[in-house]
Protein backbone atom coordinates (compact mmCIF):
# COMPACT_ATOMS: atom_id res chain seq x y z
CA UNK A 1 0.00 0.00 0.00
CA UNK A 2 1.50 3.44 -1.17
CA UNK A 3 0.67 6.79 0.69
CA UNK A 4 -1.52 7.76 -2.32
CA UNK A 5 -3.52 4.38 -2.44
CA UNK A 6 -4.09 4.39 1.41
CA UNK A 7 -7.59 3.39 2.27
CA UNK A 8 -8.01 4.66 6.02
CA UNK A 9 -10.71 4.02 8.68
CA UNK A 10 -10.98 5.66 12.00
CA UNK A 11 -12.25 3.99 15.15
CA UNK A 12 -14.13 5.97 18.31
CA UNK A 13 -14.05 3.83 20.73
CA UNK A 14 -12.53 2.70 24.62
CA UNK A 15 -9.35 1.31 25.03
CA UNK A 16 -9.30 -2.50 26.05
CA UNK A 17 -6.66 -3.25 28.09
CA UNK A 18 -6.92 -7.14 27.86
CA UNK A 19 -6.47 -6.08 23.70
CA UNK A 20 -10.13 -8.32 23.02
CA UNK A 21 -12.14 -5.39 22.26
CA UNK A 22 -12.47 -1.72 21.49
CA UNK A 23 -9.94 0.07 20.12
CA UNK A 24 -7.63 -2.92 19.92
CA UNK A 25 -9.90 -5.50 18.32
CA UNK A 26 -10.55 -2.65 15.79
CA UNK A 27 -7.32 -2.05 15.17
CA UNK A 28 -6.82 -5.81 14.28
CA UNK A 29 -9.72 -6.24 12.29
CA UNK A 30 -8.68 -3.17 9.77
CA UNK A 31 -5.02 -4.56 9.61
CA UNK A 32 -6.39 -7.79 8.96
CA UNK A 33 -8.67 -6.66 6.22
CA UNK A 34 -5.91 -3.89 4.32
CA UNK A 35 -7.10 -1.33 6.12
CA UNK A 36 -5.18 1.95 7.80
CA UNK A 37 -6.44 2.22 11.25
CA UNK A 38 -6.96 5.53 13.06
CA UNK A 39 -8.10 5.82 16.37
CA UNK A 40 -10.22 8.34 18.90
CA UNK A 41 -9.92 7.06 22.19
CA UNK A 42 -12.80 8.04 24.31
CA UNK A 43 -12.27 6.05 27.29
CA UNK A 44 -9.05 3.64 29.15
CA UNK A 45 -10.59 0.43 31.04
CA UNK A 46 -8.70 -1.86 32.90
CA UNK A 47 -10.06 -5.34 31.94
CA UNK A 48 -9.83 -8.96 30.86
CA UNK A 49 -12.20 -11.38 29.71
CA UNK A 50 -13.47 -11.86 32.98
CA UNK A 51 -14.46 -8.28 34.31
CA UNK A 52 -13.82 -4.62 33.65
CA UNK A 53 -12.14 -3.62 37.17
CA UNK A 54 -12.15 0.54 35.97
CA UNK A 55 -13.27 2.82 33.29
CA UNK A 56 -11.82 6.13 33.33
CA UNK A 57 -13.51 9.00 30.49
CA UNK A 58 -11.51 11.60 28.52
CA UNK A 59 -13.11 14.72 28.29
CA UNK A 60 -15.12 15.72 25.72
CA UNK A 61 -12.10 18.30 24.37
CA UNK A 62 -9.92 15.65 23.96
CA UNK A 63 -12.27 13.23 22.04
CA UNK A 64 -13.11 16.27 19.45
CA UNK A 65 -9.05 17.24 19.35
CA UNK A 66 -8.29 13.59 18.09
CA UNK A 67 -11.45 13.67 15.53
CA UNK A 68 -9.87 17.13 14.29
CA UNK A 69 -6.26 16.01 14.13
CA UNK A 70 -6.93 12.99 11.99
CA UNK A 71 -9.50 14.18 9.89
CA UNK A 72 -6.88 17.03 9.07
CA UNK A 73 -4.18 14.29 8.35
CA UNK A 74 -5.88 11.69 6.72
CA UNK A 75 -8.55 10.76 3.49
CA UNK A 76 -11.01 8.90 6.16
CA UNK A 77 -13.04 6.11 3.97
CA UNK A 78 -15.39 5.28 6.91
CA UNK A 79 -15.84 6.40 10.70
CA UNK A 80 -16.87 3.67 13.46
CA UNK A 81 -18.09 4.26 17.14
CA UNK A 82 -18.36 1.80 19.88
CA UNK A 83 -17.73 2.60 23.82
CA UNK A 84 -18.65 6.75 23.60
CA UNK A 85 -19.26 6.14 27.29
CA UNK A 86 -21.30 9.64 28.44
CA UNK A 87 -24.05 12.23 26.52
CA UNK A 88 -20.92 14.03 26.57
CA UNK A 89 -18.72 12.67 24.21
CA UNK A 90 -21.88 11.64 21.96
CA UNK A 91 -22.48 15.55 21.77
CA UNK A 92 -18.68 15.78 21.23
CA UNK A 93 -18.61 13.22 18.41
CA UNK A 94 -21.91 14.34 17.04
CA UNK A 95 -20.39 17.97 16.40
CA UNK A 96 -17.07 17.00 15.24
CA UNK A 97 -17.95 14.28 12.87
CA UNK A 98 -17.86 15.60 9.21
CA UNK A 99 -20.59 16.26 7.14
CA UNK A 100 -20.09 13.16 4.69
CA UNK A 101 -18.70 10.69 6.94
CA UNK A 102 -19.85 7.18 6.29
CA UNK A 103 -20.55 6.14 10.39
CA UNK A 104 -21.06 2.65 11.54
CA UNK A 105 -22.56 2.89 14.81
CA UNK A 106 -21.68 -0.35 17.00
CA UNK A 107 -24.05 1.01 20.27
CA UNK A 108 -22.26 -0.08 22.75
CA UNK A 109 -23.97 -0.01 26.08
CA UNK A 110 -22.84 -3.35 28.33
CA UNK A 111 -19.37 -5.17 28.65
CA UNK A 112 -19.12 -9.15 27.60
CA UNK A 113 -18.96 -9.11 31.75
CA UNK A 114 -22.14 -7.17 32.10
CA UNK A 115 -20.26 -3.89 33.23
CA UNK A 116 -22.03 -0.65 31.94
CA UNK A 117 -20.54 1.09 29.30
CA UNK A 118 -23.07 4.02 27.75
CA UNK A 119 -24.64 5.88 30.66
CA UNK A 120 -28.32 5.72 31.00
CA UNK A 121 -28.85 9.67 29.84
CA UNK A 122 -26.78 9.01 27.29
CA UNK A 123 -28.63 7.09 25.26
CA UNK A 124 -31.51 9.63 24.39
CA UNK A 125 -28.62 11.40 22.82
CA UNK A 126 -27.06 8.41 20.98
CA UNK A 127 -30.49 7.93 19.27
CA UNK A 128 -31.00 11.72 18.25
CA UNK A 129 -27.55 12.94 17.37
CA UNK A 130 -25.64 10.18 16.14
CA UNK A 131 -28.09 7.00 14.46
CA UNK A 132 -29.57 9.50 11.70
CA UNK A 133 -25.95 10.58 10.16
CA UNK A 134 -25.24 6.36 10.23
CA UNK A 135 -25.07 4.43 7.41
CA UNK A 136 -25.60 1.26 9.61
CA UNK A 137 -26.15 0.89 13.13
CA UNK A 138 -25.19 -2.50 14.25
CA UNK A 139 -26.97 -3.46 17.87
CA UNK A 140 -26.73 -6.72 19.49
CA UNK A 141 -30.53 -7.91 21.14
CA UNK A 142 -30.19 -6.26 24.41
CA UNK A 143 -28.66 -3.02 23.03
CA UNK A 144 -31.49 -3.27 19.67
CA UNK A 145 -34.37 -3.56 22.66
CA UNK A 146 -32.97 -0.28 24.54
CA UNK A 147 -32.99 1.43 20.80
CA UNK A 148 -36.13 0.12 19.74
CA UNK A 149 -38.35 -0.30 22.97
CA UNK A 150 -39.36 -3.18 22.43
CA UNK A 151 -38.96 -6.89 23.78
CA UNK A 152 -36.41 -8.91 20.86
CA UNK A 153 -36.88 -13.12 21.63
CA UNK A 154 -37.40 -14.03 18.03
CA UNK A 155 -36.21 -13.37 14.37
CA UNK A 156 -39.20 -11.94 13.68
CA UNK A 157 -38.52 -9.33 16.63
CA UNK A 158 -35.36 -8.80 15.49
CA UNK A 159 -36.47 -7.54 12.02
CA UNK A 160 -39.25 -5.57 13.77
CA UNK A 161 -36.27 -3.95 16.11
CA UNK A 162 -34.88 -2.76 13.09
CA UNK A 163 -37.46 -1.21 11.13
CA UNK A 164 -37.91 1.41 14.41
CA UNK A 165 -34.27 1.82 14.83
CA UNK A 166 -34.33 2.21 11.19
CA UNK A 167 -36.98 5.02 11.72
CA UNK A 168 -34.71 6.61 13.91
CA UNK A 169 -33.08 7.88 10.83
CA UNK A 170 -30.34 5.20 10.02
CA UNK A 171 -29.72 4.12 6.41
CA UNK A 172 -29.58 0.75 7.42
CA UNK A 173 -29.43 -1.12 10.80
CA UNK A 174 -27.65 -4.61 11.54
CA UNK A 175 -29.41 -6.21 14.65
CA UNK A 176 -26.93 -9.01 15.64
CA UNK A 177 -29.04 -12.52 17.00
CA UNK A 178 -25.99 -14.47 18.85
CA UNK A 179 -28.65 -13.31 21.90
CA UNK A 180 -30.92 -15.68 20.89
CA UNK A 181 -31.18 -19.44 21.58
CA UNK A 182 -31.18 -22.16 18.79
CA UNK A 183 -28.84 -24.14 16.99
CA UNK A 184 -28.02 -21.27 14.24
CA UNK A 185 -26.52 -17.62 14.96
CA UNK A 186 -28.43 -15.26 12.67
CA UNK A 187 -27.77 -11.48 11.95
CA UNK A 188 -30.05 -9.32 9.71
CA UNK A 189 -29.97 -6.38 7.79
CA UNK A 190 -33.00 -4.39 7.16
CA UNK A 191 -32.45 -0.73 4.86
CA UNK A 192 -34.70 1.03 2.98
CA UNK A 193 -34.80 -1.65 0.24
CA UNK A 194 -36.06 -4.60 2.31
CA UNK A 195 -33.80 -6.77 4.32
CA UNK A 196 -31.29 -10.03 4.12
CA UNK A 197 -31.13 -12.65 7.01
CA UNK A 198 -27.86 -14.58 7.12
CA UNK A 199 -26.73 -17.74 9.13
CA UNK A 200 -23.66 -18.65 10.58
CA UNK A 201 -22.93 -21.51 13.31
CA UNK A 202 -23.57 -21.35 16.73
CA UNK A 203 -20.14 -22.02 19.46
CA UNK A 204 -20.82 -23.04 22.40
CA UNK A 205 -18.55 -20.43 24.04
CA UNK A 206 -18.62 -16.56 24.46
CA UNK A 207 -16.49 -14.24 22.24
CA UNK A 208 -15.17 -11.26 23.82
CA UNK A 209 -14.78 -8.52 21.19
CA UNK A 210 -17.22 -10.20 18.47
CA UNK A 211 -19.50 -6.88 18.11
CA UNK A 212 -16.45 -4.72 17.93
CA UNK A 213 -14.82 -6.90 15.50
CA UNK A 214 -18.00 -7.07 13.40
CA UNK A 215 -18.39 -3.42 12.72
CA UNK A 216 -14.94 -2.48 12.37
CA UNK A 217 -15.16 -5.21 9.98
CA UNK A 218 -18.26 -3.71 8.31
CA UNK A 219 -16.52 0.10 8.71
CA UNK A 220 -13.44 -1.27 6.49
CA UNK A 221 -15.36 -2.60 4.05
CA UNK A 222 -17.11 0.80 3.96
CA UNK A 223 -13.99 2.17 3.23
CA UNK A 224 -13.21 0.14 0.52
CA UNK A 225 -16.34 1.26 -1.58
CA UNK A 226 -18.42 -1.70 -0.84
CA UNK A 227 -22.25 -1.06 -0.33
CA UNK A 228 -23.88 -2.12 3.07
CA UNK A 229 -25.08 -5.55 1.77
CA UNK A 230 -21.70 -6.44 0.05
CA UNK A 231 -20.13 -5.19 3.45
CA UNK A 232 -22.70 -6.99 5.69
CA UNK A 233 -21.66 -10.13 3.99
CA UNK A 234 -18.40 -9.86 3.94
CA UNK A 235 -18.10 -8.65 7.14
CA UNK A 236 -20.22 -11.54 8.39
CA UNK A 237 -18.00 -14.16 6.77
CA UNK A 238 -15.09 -12.30 8.79
CA UNK A 239 -16.55 -12.61 12.16
CA UNK A 240 -17.64 -16.09 11.55
CA UNK A 241 -13.67 -16.94 11.09
CA UNK A 242 -12.95 -14.80 14.02
CA UNK A 243 -14.89 -16.30 16.33
CA UNK A 244 -14.44 -20.32 14.98
CA UNK A 245 -10.89 -19.27 15.61
CA UNK A 246 -11.14 -17.71 18.62
CA UNK A 247 -8.08 -17.56 21.15
CA UNK A 248 -7.83 -18.34 24.64
CA UNK A 249 -8.28 -21.87 24.95
CA UNK A 250 -11.02 -24.09 26.10
CA UNK A 251 -12.84 -21.41 28.73
CA UNK A 252 -16.50 -20.15 28.44
CA UNK A 253 -15.33 -16.78 27.41
CA UNK A 254 -12.18 -16.61 24.15
CA UNK A 255 -11.30 -13.41 22.65
CA UNK A 256 -12.26 -12.61 19.53
CA UNK A 257 -9.19 -13.27 16.29
CA UNK A 258 -9.61 -10.89 13.74
CA UNK A 259 -7.92 -12.55 10.63
CA UNK A 260 -8.02 -16.03 12.14
CA UNK A 261 -4.00 -15.90 13.13
CA UNK A 262 -3.12 -18.81 14.93
CA UNK A 263 -1.16 -18.05 18.21
CA UNK A 264 1.23 -20.73 19.08
CA UNK A 265 3.26 -21.12 22.48
CA UNK A 266 6.82 -20.31 21.55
Amino acid sequence: MTGGEMIAACSIAGSDSGGGAGIQADLKTFTALGVYGLTVVTAVTAQNTREVRGTWMLPPDAVRAQMEAVADGFSIGAWKTGMLGNAANVRAVAKTLPEDAALVIDPVMISTSGHRLLAENAVRDLAELLIPRAAVVTPNIPEAEVLSRMRVTTVEEMADAGQRILDLGARAVVVKGGHLTGGAAVDILVDRDGGLQLSGERYPYSVHGSGCCFSAALAACLARGMPVEEGFRAARGFIDTAIREAAGGSGPVRIVNPGGTTFYRV
